[in-house]
């Protein structure tokens, strides 16, 4: 089990093997709410903090909802220095996913919005949220080289891209001597695999082929989202398995892996979230999940998983 930082290749950076998502900032928790969650990660030992530009644009009137959290609390507490900071541009908007919003003009307006909302003059990890197969790769990773060469970010990630274009990028980037792509963030997690379609289909999902490139590519660091299921597991073991009946994740195998979830919490006297989480530490190369706990409690929980000794067989081989 990963249970110390993390040095993301050919890189400055050194991150906690669990990364704080915030889709729900803002919305969950707010001012000093937020401040005592944000603190609470750094006091367990955590420093990788992923925002987006987007996040909570679909359901509230305020763009940079999730930034300005962030931002609020950094102005406040000043701790930039203690975190590794990562945020997202490029999303589509919400009424055309299929119109791509990563030419140059879009991806400057929406990373310099986040440098403002953050109020910070340097990104970390600098995400494009999606794909846009209509520009190659090598295009792409020259538009974060010039935000890299501006002062804006220090390295770049992709998240939401195919395998085949992680791979085009990756030929790009040893052609023409760059550092390329440090991470990918996908739809990974124990009961990916299985789950019915999500609904959007602008997301990319771990495969075996992304699974096989990632045991390959080391120097590309996996950081899957919805760790947790969305709920799914700890809603279905409170008795609410009716209302779970329309969630892509109710499937016969999934239904099958709650019940070996069931005999592992008892193996390893662990929580739901604790055996979701080792899966991500039995997969052979390096995976830095992203969680979004809004409570501290649920936050303290997560964080436990690394403290269980889990066998590797338990969480891999026994849940695939």
């Amino acid at each position: 089990m990963v249970k110390k930082m993390i040095q993301l290749p050919n890189t400055e950076l050194t991150v906690f093997p669990i990364a704080l998502g915030t889709a729900n900032a803002g919305l969950a928790y707010d001012g000093s709410d937020a401040d005592r969650l944000f603190d609470q990660f750094l006091d367990l030992g955590g420093n990788m903090i992923d925002t987006a530009r987007v996040y909570s644009d679909w359901v509230s009137p305020e763009k940079g909802r999730s930034e300005r959290v962030i931002g609020d609390w950094l102005r406040r507490g000043g701790k930039r220095n203690k975190i590794v900071l990562v945020t997202k541009g490029g999303h589509p908007n919400m009424d055309s996913m299929y119109a791509s919003r990563m030419g140059q003009e879009d991806m400057e307006h929406d990373l310099d919005l986040s440098l403002k909302t953050l109020g910070v003059d340097l990104i970390d990890i600098y995400f494009y949220h999606r794909d846009d197969i209509g520009q190659s790769a090598g295009e792409l990773l020259d538009r974060m080289e010039g935000f890299r060469k501006a002062g804006k970010i220090r390295y770049y990630g992709c998240s939401n891209w195919k395998t085949g274009r992680m791979l085009e990028a990756d030929t790009y980037a040893k052609e023409h001597s760059l550092r390329g792509f440090i991470a990918n963030q996908m739809l990974f997690n124990i009961a990916s695999k299985y789950m019915n379609p999500f609904g959007d289909d602008t997301m990319a999902a771990m495969d075996e082929a992304m699974l096989r490139y990632h045991l390959e590519h080391q120097d590309n660091t996996a950081m899957p989202y919805f760790g947790t299921c969305g709920g799914f597991f700890h809603r279905l073991e409170a008795g609410k398995e009716e209302e779970l009946k329309t969630s892509p994740y109710y499937t016969p195998k999934n239904m099958e892996i709650a019940k070996k979830i069931k005999n592992l919490r008892e193996k390893y006297h662990a929580s739901i979230s604790q055996i979701l989480l080792g899966f991500y530490f039995a997969q052979g190369c390096t995976m830095v999940p992203l969680i979004g706990p809004s409570k501290a409690a649920h936050l303290e929980d997560a964080m436990g998983s690394l403290e269980i000794d889990f066998d590797a067989g338990d969480l891999f081989e026994s849940l695939v």
